[in-house]
């Protein structure tokens, strides 16, 4: 039989622990990260690990129910949750808790990392219990904007040594345009929504003839599926959608203006235009985008525009931002962590030693005061120097 008291040590499927030096080396990224964003002008919030459902699950939140770990606040006997994202928390900071008078029409940038809970594994990462990482722009609704959050985003994997990567761009704008007069009831809606996501061509094709749609409809929806490649593409698309709907035209225009923004700043970056690209969906309300990876299907950071977000906070607001999973880029990057050495000191009152001590902890060296007495030699206590006394004097010595 399997003995239980090893069992009780197993953590949850999904659910893991860092241990040195990788968490040094994790915490020395996320320091690195905040000070990139730092210095691109934004302002470090920590949002609540745990709030009211009817607040945590709020508008564009609504989507993350069932990814968000429910329990019973013992105080007041309202059910709470864990956060599983905390996008929605900064939006409603924005909105609710830093909104004034003087504030209603501020550009405010943002940037957040903490732990999320997550019910079950999915999106960016299997893991249950990432470590988000991003930014928000709050109250500015220009393509400047995205190009900003798309730049700090390529930025950020740079950051981590993650220098070949590539973006796919989109624009929900195009796929709502298309629909929106199609009488398409919401499940047909989010059929056609997954199907052009898994670009299942025979099985699209047959979905479209099953709805009653005209046949130069089916023929621009189904297009939308093979409209992806470099930035021609969106030439493409103009050209096919010609008698289309304005805004479908100005959605086109504004992932066009975007990627050549990215493209002048960052010319060795693969972008990869996708008119089907439509992660978020149903939140998002146009520019689109994700990171990869070359040879990885799987996306490693991603964001995009999802104005009004703060409507139901009392303070409509345009937004736009990206997040990824800050572990998840560590387990990624080729840059991991060492097992630091240390200088050993013996454990001795004298007060020049602590002194010395002090002064090189200071000058941020890495002290270990040996509490063996000298029976475990220096090396098997990660260190390769000690302070000796030599002619009256404490000086640190090689091993």
């Amino acid at each position: 039989m399997p003995d239980p008291q090893k069992n009780r040590w197993l953590l949850p499927d999904g659910v893991q622990e860092t241990l040195p030096p990788d968490a040094f080396a994790v915490e020395r990224l996320r320091k690195n990260i905040l000070r990139i964003y730092h210095s691109w002008g934004y302002d470090l919030v920590m949002p609540a690990m745990i709030e009211y459902m009817d607040s945590l699950l709020t508008g564009t939140a609504q989507s993350l129910d069932t990814k968000t770990f429910a329990l019973v606040d013992q105080q007041s006997g309202k059910q709470m949750g864990v956060r599983s994202d905390m996008t929605p928390q900064v939006a409603r900071i924005d909105a609710h808790l830093l909104a004034d008078e003087t504030q209603i029409h501020r550009v405010t940038r943002l940037c957040y990392c903490g732990h999320l809970l997550h019910a079950r594994g999915e999106g960016i990462t299997p893991s249950r219990t990432p470590l988000q990482i991003g930014v928000e722009i709050f109250g500015n609704d220009t393509i400047a904007a995205d190009i900003e959050v798309v730049s700090l985003m390529i930025e950020t994997l740079h950051s981590v040594s993650l220098k070949t990567i590539s973006i796919d761009i989109g624009h929900v704008g195009i796929f709502r345009s298309l629909v929106r007069n199609a009488s398409l009831e919401t499940d047909q809606e989010n059929r056609l929504f997954e199907l052009l996501q898994r670009k299942s061509m025979p099985d699209l094709e047959q979905y479209l003839q099953q709805l009653q749609l005209d046949q130069k409809l089916r023929k621009q929806i189904y297009q939308l599926a093979l409209l992806n490649g470099d930035i021609s593409i969106i030439d493409n698309a103009r050209a096919f959608y010609s008698d289309g709907a304005e805004d479908l035209q100005q959605s086109l225009n504004y992932m066009q203006a975007v990627v050549k923004g990215i493209q002048a700043r960052y010319p060795h970056t693969m972008i990869h235009c996708d008119l089907s690209e439509l992660r978020g969906y149903s939140y998002h309300t146009g520019l689109v985008f994700a990171a990869f990876l070359p040879g990885q299907g799987k996306e490693i950071a991603r964001g995009g525009r999802y104005d009004d977000v703060g409507k139901v906070f009392g303070n409509a607001r345009p937004a736009t931002g990206f997040s990824t999973d800050l572990l998840n880029l560590y387990q990624l990057s080729p840059a991991k962590g060492t097992q630091p050495v240390a200088i050993l000191a013996p454990d001795n009152d004298d007060p020049e030693l602590e002194k010395l001590i002090r002064t090189l902890r200071e000058e941020n060296q890495r002290v270990v005061v040996d509490l063996t007495n000298g029976t475990i030699k220096p090396a098997d206590q990660n260190c390769d120097r000690v302070l000796t006394h030599r002619s009256g004097s404490w000086a640190v010595e090689e091993v």
